[in-house]
């Protein structure tokens, strides 16, 4: 089973690990290549999507910046894709493109396994590109009090934000200049920018907002231990790393890139055990 990853930036992506780990954990042979389009910025996701369809890929991951372009290419449309408008996953079969997304999924399950039963409360979301549109809905999903958006794009937030109150979710937005007052009255503080990978270092807010009694999520998980994860670690706040979103939404992808049943219940058996592994092998954590 052929796959792959098409993004920019991602040459230190540890999906191919995952993928190659899964397809051994449930007895299929699979390959999984990283096409960068750093490394080819000519590239269009259009094009290289057709071009991995014709060397007979089953599918492909799809991340920053193209969530939002991939739902644009397919022929069919998950119901995670559609609410979200965004897609990670894209599936081939018989010249069909079949757009899912894993982001909204695996954060709820990446949330879960972390802190339990610990409601989001009010949070502070910034970044409303293609991970933020899927971890705000998965927060709409966990009951949030209120999911309060902040992007520098001040008409892309507050697209999302009629999103969100449109499915029933409660949602506004708030100027850069708002975000210190803001975070102050947030349980929940959560980065889904590029700040903090590997490629754009550095924190999305001031360390000196983050509370020992707030939580923590930070999509980015190249390198694992951000600057964000860092200083929350610091305050003694609850940390979801972006580790378990990296595991779980690969394991429901994995799931939709399989086409036989039994196989992708073994995968899904599997994430609680590969969410341990990671979070020894990128996180250092001793295993409980």
């Amino acid at each position: 089973m052929k796959l792959g990853l098409i993004g920019k930036g991602i040459m230190n992506s540890s999906s191919p690990d995952l993928h190659v780990r899964l397809g051994k954990l449930t007895g299929i042979s699979a390959s999984y290549d990283l096409f960068d389009t750093n490394e080819q910025p000519s590239a269009l996701l259009d094009s290289e999507v057709r071009r991995v369809m014709t060397q007979g890929y089953r599918g492909v991951n799809v991340t920053y910046p193209y969530k939002e372009e991939a739902v644009r290419l397919a022929t069919r449309i998950g119901e995670g894709a559609r609410l979200v408008g965004a897609a990670n996953t894209l599936v081939f079969h018989d010249g069909e493109i079949q757009a899912e997304n894993t982001d909204f999924t695996g954060f709820i399950s990446g949330y879960r396994a972390t802190v339990g039963t610990r409601h989001p409360g009010r949070v502070l979301l910034i970044g409303t590109g293609g991970v933020g549109k899927a971890v705000a809905f998965g927060l709409g999903k966990l009951d949030a009090e209120e999911i309060v958006l902040m992007d520098l794009d001040a008409g892309k937030s507050q697209r999302l934000a009629n999103e969100l109150s449109n499915a029933g979710f409660p949602a506004s937005t708030i100027d850069p200049e708002a975000l210190e007052t803001t975070a102050a009255r947030c349980d929940g503080l959560v980065n889904c920018t590029p700040t903090g990978h590997e490629k754009s270092p550095g924190c999305p807010l001031p360390k000196s907002l983050i509370r020992r009694d707030q939580w923590i999520f930070d999509a980015v998980y190249v390198p694992a231990v951000t600057e964000f994860i860092a200083a929350a670690h610091a305050a003694s706040a609850q940390v979801v790393s972006g580790v378990s979103l990296f595991v779980f939404q690969g394991v429901d992808a994995f799931k939709f890139f399989c086409e036989d049943a039994d196989k992708r219940a073994l995968a899904d058996e599997q994430a609680e055990t590969l969410f341990d592994h990671y979070k020894q092998t990128l996180l250092q954590e001793k295993s409980a």
